[in-house]
């Protein structure tokens, strides 16, 4: 399983832009990827300000989403109108939440430059302090 949230901060005048780009995703990830579990985008309380809760089976489907064909076409775009992010592993507590706990997964065996790259960049950071209370 793996699980984050997004914390993004958008530059000032190009909220409409991110919405739109955020819509396209959310579309085509929930179309195309049959192994994501959440993907939603949120407005936070301060101005320009937007989260991402993004949520898949394991570690690997994650990474198919970052290496997918949309995804790669609309990180350039939102290079662009993004101001900073910061992506936060979660856990969800048993009992309180229906997803499993997030796990770290090495890429597969035989596994493309990208999908490497990927997935050691986003490498699933599982807090110690999780474990203690599953």
């Amino acid at each position: 399983m793996a699980t984050l949230l997004a914390h993004i901060t958008v530059q000032a005048g190009s909220e409409a832009r991110f919405e739109a780009i955020a819509r396209e995703l959310f579309s085509r990830t929930h179309a195309d990827e049959p192994d994501v579990l959440r993907y939603e985008y949120w407005r936070g309380a301060e101005e320009r300000t937007y989260y991402t809760l993004l949520s898949f089976p394991d570690h690997r489907a994650f990474i198919v989403h970052q290496t997918s064909d949309h995804h790669e076409v609309a990180s350039p775009e939102i290079g662009k109108v993004v101001e900073s992010i910061r992506l936060e592993w979660v856990d969800p507590i048993s009992d309180a939440c229906a997803l499993p706990p997030t796990d770290a997964q090495n890429a597969p065996d035989g596994a493309d430059e990208l999908t490497l790259k990927y997935s050691e960049t986003y490498a699933a950071q599982v807090a110690d302090w999780w474990l203690a209370l599953r």
